[in-house]
């Protein structure tokens, strides 16, 4: 059974649910996403988004954090919370006989979530302890400068996971309010599925809607990347010299060429082996063992980035490879060849993508979400498959933005 939407009315608001039903297994997994609701609101102190998932992982005040949890481990019951850049999300996953029972719990952490004094100081040690020790993973730190070059100015600008400083200053009253702001069913969007009826179980749910706050909803807010062309260039004690570019990338989120964008970016550099990119950096001048380049489509941003690891005295080289890849990409466009072996592996590595239960209800999310119609992925393939070389390589012409790359790079002192 395909995953479709719904709705539970309740509380003056009609709030979609994806559900896909699946009886092969007795498992059934819910989600509470919450959008507009990640780190895209840590406006004021970095990385409170995630830390305020951190907290709702310390159960609940009633039972406290390890209570919480051998209780749930008891029942085989899951529950966790995370954040992305855009959404909140608490998911519970158990054996279809604990399913109520799951609810319980579910609920319970709504109501009364851990947010103790005692827990936000073993939260903010396990956060510091974290952000000290990714001081010397030099991929996070290029990556999070490239951010910064791009969004300069902007939320996105900073690192999700927040800063040293950042994370001492979250204090309790922080959280409370990220959480009484965010996790809100004005916000909220339900993915179910597995050995599970829809019309029960919505009951079951609308009843936890209800006694949460309804709060208000808010469009997600549109960042551009800057235009100009930008270079940090980060010294420390390395061997290799990490390499991370970006640009901006003129695509909305339900823009309908979006499939055009994921054939030329996999011919670029999402492709691995047979990608421009890995062709020339490492195929034939044997600069690094890999490079990468995709495009990220999103309601807040939309760019294109990559990135690769090279030797140290092979730093220039390298990045004046990726500069003429990307602008002979531009100028010229692709072969016939290219696009026919990409349509290929697309089409033929479907199954791949859509062969557990996660994957479909994520896929009709992200498609109610980015509001686009049900079944647009199988649309989008159809197109993909349709697709002629001149209307890929016009489409690719007129994007000359990607050449305009910004440069973050670690490399030895």
């Amino acid at each position: 059974m395909a995953a479709k939407i719904d709705f539970i009315e309740t509380n003056g608001l009609k709030i979609p649910i994806i559900f896909e039903q699946d009886k092969r297994l007795p498992l059934v997994s819910l989600q509470f996403t919450f959008t507009n609701s990640g780190s895209i609101r840590d406006v004021e102190k970095a990385g409170l988004a995630k830390f305020s998932a951190k907290m709702m992982n310390e159960g609940t005040k009633t039972l406290g954090s390890n209570g919480f949890a051998d209780a749930l481990e008891a029942k085989a019951i899951h529950i966790s919370a995370s954040t992305g850049s855009e959404t909140f999300v608490i998911d519970l996953s158990c054996l279809q006989e604990n399913f109520d029972e799951g609810l319980g719990y579910f609920d319970a952490l709504l109501k009364e979530p851990n947010l103790t004094k005692e827990s936000i100081e073993k939260v903010k040690t396990m956060t510091l302890g974290s952000l000290s020790r990714k001081e010397n993973d030099f991929d996070y730190i290029a990556g999070n400068e490239l951010n910064a070059l791009l969004f300069e100015g902007t939320v996105l600008a900073n690192p999700a996971a927040g800063t040293m400083k950042s994370v001492k200053s979250i204090e309790l009253v922080d959280i409370e309010e990220f959480v009484k702001t965010n996790l809100v069913s004005s916000k909220l969007i339900v993915v179910l599925g597995g050995d599970v009826e829809l019309e029960d179980a919505k009951k079951k749910i609308a009843k936890i809607i209800d006694s949460m706050a309804k709060g208000q909803s808010s469009e997600v807010a549109h960042f551009e990347v800057s235009k100009t062309p930008k270079e940090r260039i980060l010294k420390r004690e390395t061997e290799q010299a990490y390499v991370y570019f970006g640009a901006p990338y003129h695509m909305s989120a339900d823009d309908e060429e979006q499939y055009k964008a994921r054939v030329a970016t996999f011919i670029l550099g999402t492709g691995g082996f047979g990608s421009r990119l890995m062709e020339e950096i490492r195929v034939k001048r044997g600069l690094a063992y890999s490079a990468y380049a995709r495009v990220n489509i999103a309601k807040s941003n939309s760019n294109f980035n990559g990135y690769l690891q090279t030797k140290l005295d092979s730093l220039e080289e390298a990045r004046k490879t990726v500069n003429e890849v990307v602008a002979t990409f531009v100028k010229e466009g692709v072969t016939q060849d290219e696009l026919e072996q990409t349509q290929r592996f697309l089409l033929g590595s479907e199954p791949l993508r859509v062969e557990t239960m996660s994957q479909r209800l994520n896929r009709t999310f992200l498609e109610y979400y980015r509001g686009q119609e049900l079944g647009f992925s199988a649309l989008e393939l159809e197109k993909i498959k349709k697709l002629k070389l001149e209307e890929l390589n016009s489409f690719i012409k007129k994007h000359t933005e990607i050449v305009n790359l910004s440069y973050a790079i670690v490399t030895k002192s």
